[in-house]
């Protein structure tokens, strides 16, 4: 009996330690978390907003940016609120199946990011190289196809990874020194070790980002090659502000990322890994719709003719 008792799972909850520092400090991560959520919200939403009643954004470029807000919101999501939950609370524990759900969501979201990335890559491949193909081969209907194959791949590859995971035996500490559960530190908490789990995990995320990444680049330096190719000065400048922006968003997104889950973390300070962890998951959807915005002529002026609408229709 007792052998057979020391395969139970006798955590039933762990302990997200967060972020140090004390209860001043606390509060001000807590303001520029809640801060930075409810910016992450209004941004992405407002991208959205523009893209559904904009008539001049109803392309597939600005469907797959409408798509790539809303996965956005619920990748924020699936972070920031623990996060402030866990620093007002004193115990900052949460539930076993509240970690691997999370676990589940937060690594699902990352990896449909990686896939719509590359989508929008292939976007601008065909529209900036083959322009008058564009219109026939880029359809609405290839459009949804594409946005819900990367929903579908993105949430069907992690749940047998992460069952197994949920399955090992947690006997020991159940204290995890990250703000969210991820896989190191929760490998680091098994009683026993698991390599073929480990293997499975980490060369599922490592071909995702490799072959994510290679497509991108793939695309870009073809896209690069036919911009400088373009005669007139206002086109080259129009090809390099669209693409521009989408660069920065996958530089930041892959950059980050690639420290984290391709290289080695065992050499990263843990307040390191906090920080990269934080830069991908949370201030990417928030640069999102400011790069997105900011650097695109046609999302400033639908984002300017909703909001003229908006003041007609509350003047009269």
């Amino acid at each position: 009996m007792n052998r057979s008792a020391t395969h139970i799972h006798v955590v039933t909850e762990f302990v997200l330690l967060g972020f140090p520092g004390c209860w001043e400090i606390q509060i001000f991560l807590f303001s520029f978390f809640l801060v930075v959520y409810v910016l992450t919200l209004l941004g992405n939403g407002t991208i959205i907003c523009a893209v559904r009643w904009e008539p001049r954004l109803h392309t597939p470029m600005y469907f797959l940016l409408g798509n790539f807000a809303f996965l956005e919101i619920w990748y924020a999501s699936s972070t920031v609120p623990n996060i402030l939950a866990n620093i007002l609370s004193k115990t900052k524990a949460i539930s076993f199946s509240g970690c691997f759900l999370q676990f589940y969501f937060f690594f699902s979201l990352g990896t449909t990011e990686c896939l719509f990335l590359a989508v929008m890559a292939y976007d601008r491949y065909l529209a900036i190289c083959h322009p008058l193909h564009y219109p026939t081969v880029m359809t609405g209907k290839l459009c949804r196809t594409l946005v819900s194959l990367c929903w579908l791949t993105g949430f069907l590859g992690y749940p047998i990874p992460i069952f197994l995971i949920s399955r090992l035996p947690f006997c020991g500490s159940n204290i995890i020194d990250h703000f969210l559960c991820d896989m190191d530190p929760l490998m680091a908490l098994s009683c026993t070790p698991a390599p073929i789990t480990e293997l499975i995990f980490y060369t599922q995320s490592s071909l995702v980002l490799f072959f994510t990444i290679m497509y991108i680049l793939r695309s870009y330096i073809l896209l690069l090659r036919a911009v400088f190719l373009v005669p007139s000065a206002a086109g080259r400048r129009k090809a390099f502000s669209t693409c521009g922006s989408h660069l920065a968003v996958v530089s930041l997104f892959y950059g980050t990322v690639m420290v984290m889950y391709v290289s080695p973390t065992y050499g990263i300070p843990t307040l390191m890994q906090k920080i990269l962890t934080l830069v991908y998951s949370i201030m990417t959807p928030l640069f999102n719709p400011l790069i997105y915005s900011l650097r695109n002529k046609d999302m400033k002026l639908a984002l300017r003719n909703i909001l003229f609408r908006m003041r007609i229709s509350q003047n009269s």
